[in-house]
């Protein structure tokens, strides 16, 4: 299987102005050739090849304005070529949205492979770049001057921090023993995630504990004059804040689905639309800071590194309004309504509770009365069936209310 280690790297004077000046190179590439992908689409109709793009890079280097192309290595050119034709490939296959560009005040970054790249006794050199790289290995558990990357990825924020990956092929690790315990998760806005089993996950909430300080930062930036160097300043301020709540909300997620995974052999969780949740205005800046997707990324990869199974269950499904004791749907339940009554068993359910336990029903990991396990499906091996027969409802006398 392939990992990846992402550590933290500390560059020379010299090496960042190299390592800019590739990252400029590498964004001029890829805009232009995004561009003549755009043109050729529009004019002819047809799709561009990676073979024509690589043409088309041997053509720009020969250009007089372009001629800085020739002054750093070209293997970042070419990955990012291919790069740029797998986002293609995944946007025609309705797998992402369509590429963007790249601007100079993003995340920047350049991918060297083997031949571009050297890795002895724990000691990096990128090609075109003096001297050896300076990292810090956070993994005292893996020996860093055994490792044998498959490609190195050189990166920087826009807080100015450098960043350095390696792509590493290891052999799968083994599993871990079964715990035989399964649950379902309903993840909200009041509590992060609420557990089957009544557990609650607090939400953290990061960013409220930073936003003040955010907010002037930003104030700060905006009395500035545009191209001066207390901008720049000023700007790396509020890049700063925002990578101290990135790196809290990743380090939270990261726990939450590994204490998941190691407790549980199956997770069913709910297939949210995200990106439709957030046009609610009322709750679109809620939603876009608990990072639900990126979570449901993480204990998906996980599950699968770990041979656990998650199962998703279908976005429609009324999860909070189906009562778990009896199947009884309730369809009159406002969402500010944390707590009903079943009209038709008479029993009590807490709103995000009653949720979970359906989600776990639903998803075919536990058996009730109104277990049906339909529109659920299933990701990564080894796969849960599900019920596929629902029990009857015991027969009662007189007229059947509706």
């Amino acid at each position: 299987m392939r990992t990846a280690f992402k550590c933290r790297a500390y560059p020379t004077p010299e090496q960042a102005s190299v390592l800019n000046r590739t990252f400029g190179c590498v964004r001029v590439v890829w805009n232009r050739t995004l561009a003549a992908r755009c043109a050729h689409w529009h004019a002819e109709r047809k799709s561009t090849s990676y073979a024509e793009t690589d043409r088309a890079l041997t053509e720009m280097k020969k250009l007089p304005d372009l001629a800085f192309l020739n002054e750093v290595s070209s293997v970042p050119l070419q990955q990012t070529l291919r790069h740029q034709h797998s986002a293609m490939t995944a946007f025609f296959a309705r797998r992402s949205r369509y590429p963007r560009y790249k601007s100079r005040h993003a995340r920047q970054c350049a991918s060297y492979t083997r031949s571009a790249f050297r890795m002895r006794n724990g000691q990096l050199s990128l090609g075109k770049t003096p001297g050896t790289l300076a990292f810090v290995w956070s993994w005292p558990k893996v020996d860093v001057t055994a490792l044998a990357p498959t490609m190195v990825t050189v990166s920087r924020d826009p807080d100015g921090r450098w960043f350095v990956t390696f792509a590493v092929d290891i052999e799968a690790p083994p599993a871990p023993e079964p715990t035989g315990q399964t649950v379902g998760v309903d993840l909200g806005l009041t509590d992060f995630a609420v557990l089957s089993t009544a557990e609650r996950v607090p939400h953290p909430r990061h960013m409220e504990r930073r936003e003040r300080r955010l907010k002037r930062y930003q104030r700060m930036m905006a009395r500035k004059r545009k191209g001066s160097n207390n901008r720049d300043k000023a700007k790396r301020k509020a890049a700063r804040a925002h990578s101290r709540v990135r790196d809290a909300r990743r380090d939270f997620l990261h726990k939450t689905s590994t204490n998941l995974v190691r407790r549980f052999d199956a997770i069913a969780v709910e297939d949210l639309a995200v990106a439709n949740m957030v046009r609610n205005r009322r709750l679109a800046k809620a939603i876009s800071r608990t990072g639900w997707a990126e979570f449901r990324q993480m204990l998906t990869y996980k599950a699968h590194r770990d041979r656990r199974t998650v199962a998703v269950v279908d976005r429609w499904y009324p999860s909070s309004k189906t009562c778990s004791a009896c199947g009884h749907l309730h369809a009159q339940l406002s969402l500010g309504t944390r707590r009903w009554t079943c009209p038709s068993c008479g029993t009590r359910h807490d709103r995000d509770v009653n949720a979970a336990m359906n989600i776990a029903v639903a998803a075919g990991l536990v058996e009730t009365i109104n277990a049906c396990g339909a529109d659920v499906r299933h990701e990564g091996p080894p796969s849960v069936p599900s019920a596929v027969n629902q029990e009857p409802q015991p027969a009662r006398l007189g007229i059947p209310r509706l």
